[in-house]
């Protein structure tokens, strides 16, 4: 299983059809301090580069696109209770949300982790 990434700071690892959500590293480090998750409901369907989700800090509110089209199979709903998971594990423990693939191909139009890298070290 590979992670992939949007340039909206998003990152996707895909495990059959079912792709974990979440936002990257730099994206919690941009934001600072997280205060709220606000989660896509379970069972909506999403379109690949939908706002399906907000994650609130003390320096703003930021949307998060889904990098993918397809179903809301699960939200990390650990996360009503300890936003802050965002900030201390955002590749990991803060995932925000599990989607069934509905298009598989939509994952060739996302960047690979050095591709990332190297766009990050560029901003």
């Amino acid at each position: 299983m590979s992670r992939k990434f949007t340039q909206d700071h998003e990152w996707i690892d895909v495990s059959g059809d079912v792709g974990t959500v979440g936002i990257t590293d730099y994206a919690q480090g941009q934001l600072g301090d997280i205060t709220f998750v606000e989660l896509p409901e379970v069972g909506s369907t999403v379109g690949k580069g939908d706002s399906v989700s907000v994650v609130d800090s003390v320096k703003a509110a930021s949307d998060v696109y889904t990098p993918v089209s397809g179903e809301v199979l699960e939200v990390n709903e650990a996360l009503g209770d300890a936003p802050e998971t965002v900030n201390t594990d955002a590749d990991g423990e803060g995932w925000l949300f599990k989607v069934k693939l509905s298009d598989p191909g939509e994952l060739e139009s996302l960047i690979d982790e050095a591709a990332y890298k190297s766009y990050v070290a560029e901003l």
